[in-house]
């Protein structure tokens, strides 16, 4: 049915508007789409009515590629260059790289989830810009096609409830002001934002309590900020045993301990240690009771947090343990034939996870338990057991983004001595 198509509508719109809007003309522009195929065809048509200087990134774009994409669009690039002036590229460049020498962001596709607008955006907007503006250009449906999708109204309901939640007037998607609406139900559901499920977001639930604590609790909200680095407190908890959580810093990473009786250890993701630390304001603290055994466990997860890196340069080390097997069975397969290109940017996200240490060291063990126990070589499979294996939070959020950033002294922040109880 395609093949007799030779008309579209939307490429003569994009390059009548490369040609024509001031604004694109003059500036380097990052251009985003939803698939490689995409990204490839608009290479394909744009590039030869601009002098060839498009290019184009997706998974299936070496070392090289990425090289050229820093040396052109990268404002801190050591040896700049000016052979490329748009870059289209699918989400594989929505975060992680900086590209602040343009100032533009064209939207091809507009994405269900708002988060990746943001980190689009997120990409030329960056603190040593040298440009006053930011531009934002969207596509959007055809109208008979919206009506069917309804992409349009879905993407600017969901960033309405970010800017909303977040306290910000700014006009991401639209020329429409940004209008405050009491729906707290929608900001702290997980459908509104993903499109998925009726549960809340614990995220956003944690996010919209401490707002609520800073607009209307200033005192407390000042306090919290003002606590003293190795904070530490005591207080009854509903285990038979006796056990220490410890928040750690270094840079920006970011890791949390819980150690118990046998100076047993697991990391802890952010939503189990929320769980764990949340208390009802009427809860009392023991304060006499951190004794030798809270001083014990506090040891273990220091011992813990420091086995992340290595003796020299302070770099997160993957030279045993289970991070470095998971690496290498994922790399064995992120070019499997049978893979779609989101298969391949996911596994792509989650090596660059791994390698960044934001992947918990417990998950990375069950995962390579499971996958090896069975003798699983089939990729779909293991790829199937990697989505289920790894919480999402985990790939959204960067918790590290390079050796740079992990620099400085490693901290421990606050220690809470769970001592059992009722």
């Amino acid at each position: 049915m395609w093949k007799g198509i030779e008309k579209d509508p939307k490429l003569d719109k994009f390059i009548k508007m490369l040609s024509e809007d001031k604004i694109l003309k003059k500036n380097k522009l990052l251009v985003f789409t939803e698939s490689k195929e995409t990204a490839e065809y608009l290479e394909g048509k744009v590039s030869p009515v601009f002098a060839n200087t498009v290019l184009c990134v997706s998974s299936a774009s070496g070392e090289g590629t990425r090289n050229k994409v820093i040396d052109n669009f990268d404002a801190r690039a050591r040896h700049p260059k000016d052979d490329y002036r748009i870059l289209v590229s699918t989400e594989i460049l929505s975060e992680g790289v900086n590209l602040h020498r343009s100032n533009v962001v064209i939207n091809y596709d507009i994405p269900w989830n708002p988060t990746r607008m943001m980190q689009r955006v997120g990409r030329i907007n960056r603190v040593d810009s040298k440009f006053d503006k930011i531009y934002t250009y969207n596509f959007f449906p055809a109208g008979p096609i919206n009506v069917n999708i309804g992409l349009k109204e879905a993407a600017e309901a969901k960033i309405r409830a970010f800017i909303e939640m977040l306290g910000n007037d700014a006009r991401l998607l639209t020329d429409e002001e940004i209008k405050s609406h009491d729906l707290f139900e929608r900001l702290t559901s997980k459908k509104t934002l993903t499109g998925e499920g009726e549960e809340d977001d614990p995220e956003l639930r944690y996010l919209t309590y401490l707002r609520d604590i800073r607009d209307n609790n200033p005192d407390l909200f000042e306090k919290i900020k003002r606590l003293p680095k190795k904070a530490r407190t005591a207080r009854e908890y509903a285990e038979d045993y006796n056990s220490v959580l410890t928040f750690f810093r270094k840079g920006k990473l970011r890791k949390t301990f819980l150690a118990n009786m046998n100076n047993a250890v697991e990391e802890v993701d952010f939503f189990r240690a929320a769980e764990i630390l949340e208390a009802d304001p009427n809860t009392k603290h023991v304060r006499d009771k951190l004794d030798a055994e809270f001083y014990k466990h506090l040891e273990t997860n220091k011992k813990e947090f420091d086995a992340v890196f290595t003796d020299a340069g302070g770099e997160i080390r993957h030279s045993g343990g289970s991070e470095p097997r998971l690496i290498k069975l994922l790399r064995a397969i992120e070019r499997s034939p049978e893979f779609t290109d989101d298969d391949e940017e996911y596994i792509h996200k989650v090596l660059q996870r791994l390698k960044e240490g934001a992947i918990p060291k417990e998950m990375s063990k069950k995962l390579v338990k499971e996958i090896t126990n069975r003798g699983e070589i089939n990729p779909l499979k293991i790829l199937a057991k990697v989505k289920l294996g790894i919480a999402p939070e985990f790939l959204e959020k960067r918790v590290v983004t390079g050796a740079a950033d992990v620099s400085g002294p490693k901290e421990v922040i606050l220690s809470e001595y769970l001592i059992k109880g009722n």
